[in-house]
């Protein structure tokens, strides 16, 4: 038989054949992460208009928080917020799971082990106890003798982020649910998908009863109580507002904008003395990528990417609080606007002329004399 007189395939007919396979493989794959990130997200969002400049704007940029003093530096891991018991003992819950308290002398002491890296917001009472949120296990009062959680659950649901409270002078506790849908570390998402998840809630110690005082609340954050305690005024972290509830009179159980289009997204608010309120504030927007809170896609890109969230929400570059009047109007801003020595502030105390600035990033708590500011 003679020899095939066919020549043998070339190279060039290989990559013909190749192309329509290989252009099947990326089209399949780009399929797969499209429908991984539109129809599997853990989104589902809304979008977020960010508020105009407001009146804080006015006021002139400063670097007061930069000279603050650093109290039990090294020793604090990420002491979220800051109260003081009567005594004069401060006190403050950190990432490792300890309630650490400095006592009058200046010394520190690890009182109190908890454990887990979830508790946030923390407060006294009248009877001089410690109650404190934490993001998984609820409402805790600790004591000397040891813990107790006061509320895990409303209404037979499990009380997810509980993130902030306050202590009234009738035992009454009120705190916030920051989300019911997303926890302490995936609470991005929750900015990202900008729909009302939060609530505020009121423990009754006499009944041993927790109830809902207000629901869909947006990133519901800070709580703090007025001089006469006649409103509440809660914090919505992602719509740059607080609101105020109020507890008695006329308007008992009536809603209204305390005050909004912050300079921020407001974290925990803290009663001054003199009636005003403290309000640590958050950049949850940066320069130049505004759009990703008016772009679906652009959101639901972010939910499959955690880490980028970071990018749009540069809470570790500056570090801002507010204070604002019993008329809801900014009087004051502290800054230290490029992070050099605090950022992503999430409370300030005012205590004996100073105040005490709580962070998720750092390692100390700030002290700031407000005389001299």
């Amino acid at each position: 038989m003679a020899p095939s007189s066919n020549p043998p395939p070339t190279t060039g007919s290989s990559s013909k054949r190749c192309v329509p396979v290989c252009s099947g493989i990326v089209l399949s794959c780009l399929l797969a992460f499209t429908l991984q990130i539109f129809f599997f997200s853990p989104i589902s969002p809304d979008l977020l208009l960010l508020p105009p400049a407001s009146s804080a704007s006015l006021i002139p940029t400063t670097s007061d928080i930069q000279s603050v003093t650093r109290l039990g530096e090294g020793i604090l891991n990420g002491p979220e917020d800051v109260c003081v018991d009567r005594n004069g003992v401060l006190y403050t819950a950190t990432r490792d799971g300890w309630i650490k308290r400095l006592h009058k002398n200046g010394t520190w002491e690890n009182w109190k082990l908890i454990g887990g890296d979830t508790l946030l917001g923390i407060t006294t009472t009248q009877e001089n106890e410690i109650i404190v949120c934490d993001a998984d296990k609820g409402l805790l009062k600790v004591t000397e003798e040891g813990v107790t959680v006061l509320a895990s659950h409303v209404n037979g649901s499990r009380i997810n982020l509980a993130d902030d409270l306050i202590a009234a002078t009738d035992g009454s506790i009120y705190f916030s649910v920051a989300s019911t849908k997303f926890g302490l570390h995936n609470w991005g998402l929750d900015l990202l998908e900008a729909k009302p998840h939060g609530k505020l809630l009121k423990y009754d110690p006499s009944l041993n009863e927790t109830s809902i005082l207000l629901d869909s609340l947006f990133f519901a954050n800070g709580v703090a109580l007025s001089k006469d305690e006649d409103y509440l005024v809660v914090c919505e972290t992602i719509k740059f507002r607080c609101l105020k509830y109020w507890l008695k009179g006329e308007s008992k159980e009536q809603t209204e904008i305390f005050v909004e289009n912050l300079p921020g997204g407001p974290d925990n608010i803290k009663l001054a003395p003199d009636g005003s309120f403290w309000i640590a504030i958050l950049q949850l927007s940066s320069p130049g990528l505004e759009f990703v809170h008016t772009s679906k896609a652009t959101k639901h890109l972010l939910a499959a990417f955690p880490k980028l969230i970071k990018l749009v929400a540069p809470l570790h570059k500056k570090a801002a609080v507010v204070n604002v009047a019993a008329n809801g109007i900014v009087i004051r801003k502290f800054e230290d606007p490029n992070g050099k020595v605090m950022s992503f502030v999430t409370s300030a105390l005012e205590f004996d002329d100073h105040l005490y600035l709580g962070s998720l990033n750092t390692n100390f708590i700030g002290k700031l004399p407000l005389k001299a500011t």
